[in-house]
């Protein structure tokens, strides 16, 4: 029983007293999951991570050693097709590109494959009836065209092109005269000849009297998709196909005709910065953010550089008016930062806010005159101090206002000015109110008398209207008296009579 059983595929291994297990399947253990097929080359035990995977609807999507990262890309997520519309992708396999299908919800037997479909098409937005008709497409469907209806203001309709409005009439356009453009005769008089108007069915263009030159941008239709953008070199209708999509920054590539293969090596930019390694697995353009920064200590981050260092004053942990310190940033080291008060360097406090005394009072924000108390003299504890004025006024945060303005209130009310020549507090009642018509009439500690009105001794007598537009006392004689018929006179009575004579009525030699 000491015979040796060895494996012809790998000398190594053999086995005593009976036979060697030579080969070893990793496909058994199904490494490659649903959706993928494995094959293992080479199944002997020495020769491992040598399987393949496969996507089953995408031969040429494989990997080695793993499985392959996603064989689905559903194209339709993108929504090429717009609103309005409803997207299919019959295969979703990466290498299956631009075989969507956008069909319309208002019609869905108008289809297209690999771009956004016409839904609606207004015939009338070109304006086909011309003047003086109006134009009703009631079907706005792309299959249904030349349905619009024209309509004269005398009623006369027209289905598919102007109608005829005018009794011996010409419309040019009956002869074809755009080649197969749309065509309309503004003024289908006989004597106007030569007005048409020809506009292009398929791209842009009008003309009058001639066909139109046409142009079609084909990248209106976002061939290219999202991510890249389109530039069409040249718009005319018989150059279709010439569209270049290039993909948009940081992706690179372009492609005439189709949308180009966009890669983005995002580690390209540095993104990690320095001492970092960046890896990107996935540089295709849908995977994006999924790079790894990986610090010389071996802390790593996704999308962005990693935190090798730990600054731990980059939460404030000491407050205000204290400056905080690390000195050693590595993150084996914590709970090493300093807090100094800045009003004394000598103060400071590790692993925490230190107490910092500050007596607000030293600046004398007071001023002179008035006493100031800080009651509590700590950091946290700012512009509670206390000003006091030696008649007992005082202030927090602030000087003391110790003075006393009797004016304040407006004692003296409309009309008049207050004044209050000395507004110390042992001061009072020594201010005095000045009339605004007359500044001469001044009262002591209260309103002065300001009015007189001239009219309460009815000066203009019965029969008039007396008004005192200024009742100051030193403006005397400006009353007016007013007649019935409208003589104003002032200062005294008016006369109101009417001397028919005075204007010389009856002329020369009468009386």
């Amino acid at each position: 029983h000491d015979f040796v059983c060895t494996c012809d595929s790998d000398m190594s291994i053999t086995k005593v007293d009976g036979p060697a297990t030579c080969d070893k399947d990793e496909c058994s253990s199904d490494p490659c999951g649903a959706g993928q097929t494995c094959n293992d080359p080479n199944p002997s035990p020495a020769s491992l991570k040598d399987f393949t995977c496969t996507c089953d609807n995408d031969a040429t999507l494989t990997a080695t050693g793993v499985k392959v990262g996603s064989c689905v890309e559903d194209e339709c997520t993108a929504t090429p097709c717009g609103t309005g519309q409803k997207c299919t992708d019959p295969n979703t396999a990466k290498s299956s590109k631009f075989d969507f299908v956008c069909t319309c919800d208002s019609d869905p037997s108008v289809t297209v494959i690999g771009k956004a479909a016409i839904c609606e098409v207004d015939e009338c937005s070109t304006s086909p009836c011309g003047a003086m008709q109006t134009c009703l497409d009631s079907n706005k469907g792309p299959n249904s065209l030349n349905d619009f209806e024209c309509t004269c203001t005398t009623g006369i309709k027209e289905v598919g092109g102007p109608a005829t409005c005018v009794q011996g009439s010409t419309d040019e356009c009956t002869s074809d005269p755009c080649s197969g453009q749309q065509c309309v005769d503004p003024d289908t008089t006989s004597a106007s000849l030569g007005d048409f108007v020809c506009t292009c069915t398929n791209g842009k263009g009008t003309a009058t009297g001639q066909p139109a030159m046409c142009e079609v941008d084909e990248c209106e239709m976002n061939p290219c998709g999202g991510g890249q953008s389109c530039m069409d070199p040249d718009t005319s209708v018989q150059m279709s196909g010439d569209f270049v999509c290039s993909c948009d920054a940081p992706a690179t590539g372009t492609a005439t005709g189709s949308p180009a293969v966009c890669e983005v090596d995002e580690c390209s930019q540095t993104p990690c910065g320095m001492d970092q390694t960046c890896v990107d697995a996935d540089k295709t353009d849908k995977s994006l953010l999924d790079f790894v920064c990986t610090c010389k200590n071996g802390v790593t981050a996704t999308g962005g550089p990693a935190t090798c260092e730990i600054d731990e004053c980059s939460s404030d942990p000491c407050g205000a008016d204290q400056t905080c310190e690390d000195p050693n940033k590595s993150y084996t080291s914590q709970h090493d930062f300093k807090c100094v008060c800045n009003s004394d360097a000598a103060i400071f406090q590790i692993d925490g806010p230190a107490t910092c005394s500050k007596d607000e009072c030293t600046s004398q924000p007071c001023g002179a005159g008035q006493t100031c108390n800080d009651p509590m003299q700590t950091k946290t504890s700012l512009n509670d101090f206390i000003c006091t004025c030696q008649n007992g006024v005082s202030a927090t945060g602030g000087a003391a206002t110790c003075e006393i303005d009797e004016c304040i209130n407006d004692p003296c009310g409309m009309g008049q000015t207050c004044e209050d020549p000395n507004k110390s507090y042992t001061s009072q009642h020594d201010f005095k109110c000045v009339c605004d018509s007359d500044p001469s009439i001044v009262q002591l500690d209260g309103p002065a008398t300001c009015a007189k009105d001239e009219c309460t001794s009815q000066p203009c007598g019965a029969g008039q209207t007396c008004s005192d537009p200024n009742q100051g006392r030193s403006s005397l004689n400006d009353f007016t008296c007013t007649c019935q018929n409208g003589v104003v006179s002032t200062g005294g009575p008016a006369t109101c009579e009417i001397d028919e004579c005075a204007a010389g009525p009856c002329g020369m030699g009468q009386t």
